[in-house]
């Protein structure tokens, strides 16, 4: 355990941070579940509006600093590939 009260305070800080972006990550992951569910189901609109909500909580998890931008590009474009049609060959 820390004895320097600046140390102590960013433990606490660092807590804080850590469940916010636990907080971002377990949503975005709920919210992609759900988009699964309802392409499953072909609840057209449903499907839009949970792609829409998915896309704007991954936005504001990268604004946040919850996740890289990269990472973010690369759920998004997933939640797209599910959302699309599969090609016919």
């Amino acid at each position: 355990m820390a004895n320097i009260a600046s140390q102590k305070k960013r433990i606490l800080r660092a807590e804080r941070e850590r469940l916010e972006n636990r907080r971002h990550t377990s949503a975005i992951k709920t919210y992609f579940r759900r988009l699964e569910a309802a392409v499953a189901q072909g609840e057209t609109e449903k499907v839009a509006s949970e792609h829409r909500t998915l896309v704007s909580a991954i936005d504001k998890a990268i604004k946040t600093g919850a996740l890289h931008r990269n990472t973010g590009a690369r759920k998004k474009s997933r939640a797209a590939r599910v959302v699309r049609p599969p090609a016919d060959s």
